[in-house]
């Protein structure tokens, strides 16, 4: 099976691209679909080719994307759920299924605690799918939701980086970047 995850963004949005063999997530592919139109429907237009390229290319059976999360400014609230409402379409006009997932749920499931940062997803993403390099923020957060989403269907918990189940938070201590708490 192969899931692809989204992270919707009104300047990037993010990709990534697992596959499900033998019940383990596997690696396929991540990126970001870059924005550079000033037009608000130029830019949701990117933003649909782009998802609809990485759709024809990597042929996912499903989808997952971040639920919309309140800010503290509207405008930008409203330009980031333009960009998700556009990639929901987009996948939808390809007949897949679309899963929705809450930002801090995604951060409970990877990082084992709700508020972890953004470079503790990064890094969880990194071990848990055996990457040598850190993936890109956006890459990261999108390989995230499609981590989120093949854990939580299935109602297993996410591997941790020691290669015990269940919570991580004191496995997760070893990989916190210093300065962090």
């Amino acid at each position: 099976m192969r899931l692809l995850g989204i992270d919707p963004g009104s300047r990037r949005t993010g990709f990534g691209v697992i596959d499900i063999d033998d019940g383990r997530p596997h690696y396929v592919a991540s990126g970001c679909v870059r924005i550079n139109a000033d037009d608000l429907g130029q830019k949701l237009a990117q933003v649909y080719a782009g998802i609809a390229e990485v759709i024809a290319v990597h042929r996912p059976l499903e989808v997952a994307i971040e639920q919309v999360f309140l800010a503290r400014n509207a405008d930008s609230a409203l330009k980031l759920g333009q960009a998700r409402g556009t990639a929901i379409v987009c996948a939808a006009n390809h007949g897949l299924a679309v899963h929705e997932y809450a930002a801090r749920r995604v951060k409970q499931i990877v990082a084992g605690h709700g508020n972890a940062d953004k470079g503790q997803i990064q890094l969880m993403v990194q071990s848990t799918l055996g990457l040598s390099d850190l993936p890109q923020e956006d890459a990261a957060d999108a390989l995230a939701i499609a981590l989120t989403h093949f854990f939580s269907s299935r109602g297993t918990p996410m591997p941790s980086a020691s290669g015990t189940r269940g919570r991580r938070s004191s496995s997760w201590r070893a990989f916190r970047p210093p300065g962090t708490v």
